[in-house]
């Protein structure tokens, strides 16, 4: 199995294209933060991962997401080979977006990690709470005789 779930912020803006037969493309990087911090100096240590979005997705990525904001992917991890300046032979990894979801509102300043979400919907009023639920658990009193089950 090839799956992958990462959560960073953009490290640049994404960069669309399209290829020759007009599929749109879109690559963008994230910064993801180890769970740990180095043990020898102490500093939080981050890796970075190439994300690649095709179609549709590429689209809405190249359109809302800018650098700095942060973004949930899940995908899968593609390896290619290229030959660098030196004629050397090196390896890459990519990430193929399944999904791209954006977690920031992208309102903040990217540079100071500044970020609002976006307000919350007014909760819809209710008739009557259960009388063992607080008024604001999200709950709602249902009849056993329209449970399906």
């Amino acid at each position: 199995m090839n799956k992958v779930y990462l959560i960073g912020n953009l490290t640049r803006d994404p960069e669309m294209r399209s290829t020759q037969s007009g599929v749109n493309v879109c690559n963008f990087s994230i910064a993801v933060n180890r769970r740990f911090r180095n043990p020898q100096t102490g500093q939080q240590e981050t890796d970075f991962f190439n994300i690649v979005a095709w179609r549709q997705l590429a689209d809405l990525c190249g359109r809302y997401l800018t650098k700095g904001r942060k973004v949930a992917v899940v995908g899968s991890i593609q390896t290619r080979t290229y030959e660098a300046q030196d004629g050397s032979k090196r390896n890459a990894f990519d990430i193929v977006a399944d999904e791209v979801e954006f977690l920031s509102a992208g309102q903040g300043n990217a540079a100071s990690g500044e970020y609002h979400a976006a307000p919350a919907a007014a909760p819809a009023p209710r008739a009557q709470a259960p009388a063992y639920a607080p008024a604001d658990s999200g709950f709602t009193q249902v009849d056993d005789d329209e449970l399906p089950f």
